[in-house]
This record gives C-alpha cells, structure tokens and sequence, in this order.
C-alpha cells in the first residue's frame, strides 16, 4: 500500500533537475575518492581525510552545475593545477556544454588544456581525450535540446492554429446563418414600417428593424475581433523570440522582417511563423551551427501582392546524417499549409545553400 505513494515520490524525483544534480554530484563524488589514496601519499601535505574534504567541496560544486556551470569549472581548474584530479573537470567540462553551449565549451577545454597540459606537464594522451569527449558530449546534448524544444514549440503552434481554425470556421457558419436571418428580418421590420406608416405600429416595426441592424453589425465586430485575435496563434511578433531561442541553443539566425508585413492577417502570419520554425528545426538537425538567414517581407508592387518568405542556411562541408535536409515529413506539411492557402514552397539546394521560399497571396 506504501508502495503507490513511494512510487510517485521517486518518479517526481527522477524529473526533478535538482535531483539530478545531486545524482550528479554524489557520481562525482564516488569517483574522486577512488584518488584518496594516492592524493594521500603524494607529496601535498593531505591526509586520506582533508583529501576527502577537499574533493567533496569541489563535487558540492556540481550542485550550481545548471545556474552557474562556470563555478564548478574553476574548482575543477584548481584541482587540476594542484592536486592533478581529472574527474571534476570532466563533469564540468560536460556542464559548461550542456547547458552553455559551444561558445562557452570550447573556450572551457582550451583553458583547461592550457592549465592541464601547459602548467603541470601531464601527457597530452591523457589530457585531450578528457576534455575533447567531455566538452563534445556537452555540446552534443545542448543541440539535443534545442531540436526537441523546436519540435515541441512546433507541436503546440499546430495544435493552437487547430484550435483557430475551427474557432474560425465555426464563426463564419455563424455569421453566415444567424447574420443572413437577421438581415432578413431587418428588411422585413422595414417592409412593415412603411405599410404601416399610418397606424400606431409604425414605431415598433422601426425599432425592430433598428434592433436587427445593431445586432447584425455586433455580430459583424465580434467575428472580426475574434479572427483577428493576435494570441490565438503565433504571428511575425513571435519570430524575433524564436530567431533568439535558436541563437542561444547554436544555431545563429539573421532575421529581417519588413514593417508592412506586419500588417497582414493573422492567419498568414501563423503560416510565415510555423515554416520558420520548420525550417530552424531542420537547420539544427542537419546543419547545427550554420547561420541561417530568414527574410519576411511583401512584394508585388503595383502588381499582385505576395508576402515572401526566405529561409537560407549553409550546408554542411560532410553529407548529413541521416538523409539530405528535405527527407522527413516537415517539408511536406509545409508544402500543405502554404497550398491550402493559395501559395507555393519551393526547395532546393544552390551551391552550398538550402534554400526554403515559401509565397502567400495577399
């Protein structure tokens, strides 16, 4: 009976980052005391207990590894220079990754090459692979969860332009059946004003015909107000927090939306926002690192008028694993958002380009 309850403790636990911090921190830990005993006997002025001490001060670091990865990195340096104990920087190396990225990874295994290899002359055998793997694996991770934030933040975009859809369709039907009623008995209640233009009932047909046309033009504000509603789906505002988003997680984005784009329906600006985020997600899967470059703007001139949609990023120097960048079922589903709204996706690789361009009609 017991069990249930201990059961959802231990599961609530396992998603806790706190708990796998502390996980993380004990594995540390255990690791480091396997080098008591030689920390003991080196010449260090240690004892089998301040070792202890010492390497457990510097695993306790771990436990700030996701707000301020670089404060395990330090220790770790220290431990490093002093005592020459690998098993913390390792840790930290993977953290600074994990949670900073390339930008603040690879800076990290250089400092620690120069400390580990520069000042305390250990075998460049030993002190590379430790922190190329471990700063590697960090980085790895980082870009793991940038693609599955983008296929999330996809996922909930879609189910929202769902929601939005049929809140729209379900407004025009209403619009069109309750609005067709009411301007038939508008034009009724007037047809029966006039004939009754020299009896006492001529004012209450005139104020029903009044009542019809104000309920009719209410109806007309509210289906507009709620089409037209900005949070029902992301729109071109959203764009420059996902540009961000990507930048932070590696993939750096040039983003260039023109302010009369802006102004277009909110129902294109959700297609615009979700083949971008389409076309993020693929860039970090198969071209991590690349800048990419999103143009947003409208055309057409005197003309008809388009809103383009332009999103370019370099491709890899080595094929992608797995499959070219159009493989998958996101260009697809791209291709059928663009045309059930009249428009065209086109794309294609030129030189060393992938090119996605999608048009709508204005």
């Amino acid at each position: 009976m017991p069990l249930a309850p201990a059961a959802s403790v231990l599961r609530r636990a396992a998603a806790s980052p706190r708990a796998h911090d502390a996980v993380t921190a004990a594995s540390g830990f255990a690791l480091m005391l396997l080098d008591v005993p030689g920390l003991a006997a080196a010449d260090n002025s240690l004892t089998g207990l301040t070792a202890t001490l010492v390497l457990g001060a510097g695993a306790a670091t771990l436990l700030v590894r996701r707000r301020a990865p670089w404060v395990p990195y330090a220790v770790a340096l220290v431990l490093v220079a002093w005592l020459h104990e690998l098993t913390l920087i390792q840790f930290a190396l993977y953290s600074l990754g994990r949670f900073r990225g390339r930008r603040a990874g690879v800076p990290a295994a250089a400092g620690y090459l120069a400390v580990a290899y520069g000042m305390t002359g250990m075998p460049a055998a030993l002190v590379v692979p430790i922190g190329v793997l471990a700063t590697a694996v960090g980085v790895a991770a980082y870009r793991q969860d940038l693609v599955r934030e983008l296929q999330v933040g996809r996922a909930e975009t879609a189910a929202l332009h769902a929601v939005h859809e049929e809140r729209t369709s379900v407004a025009r039907d209403v619009h069109d059946l309750v609005g067709r009623e009411l301007t038939v008995l508008a034009v009724r209640a007037e047809v029966l004003a006039r004939r009754a233009r020299d009896t006492p009932h001529r004012p209450d047909f005139e104020e029903l015909a009044d009542t019809a046309r104000r309920a009719h033009h209410m109806l007309n504000e509210t289906i507009v107000r709620r089409a037209g509603d900005p949070g029902a789906t992301p729109g071109l505002d959203a764009l420059p927090a996902l540009a961000a988003q990507s930048g932070r997680m590696g993939t750096p984005v040039e983003l260039t939306v023109d302010a009369e784009a802006a102004r277009v329906s909110p129902l294109r600006q959700a297609a615009v926002h979700r083949v971008v985020r389409e076309c993020l997600t693929n860039a970090a899967k198969h071209a991590p690192g690349r800048p990419v470059t999103v143009t947003v703007s409208v055309t057409g001139g005197a003309g008809p008028r388009t809103l383009r949609t332009e999103v370019r990023n370099a491709l890899p120097d080595t094929p992608p694993e797995p499959g070219p960048l159009s493989t998958g079922t996101g260009l697809p589903s791209m291709r059928e958002r663009v045309a059930a709204m009249g428009g065209t996706l086109t794309a294609c690789r030129r030189g060393g380009v992938y090119e996605v361009v999608a048009v709508l009609p204005l």
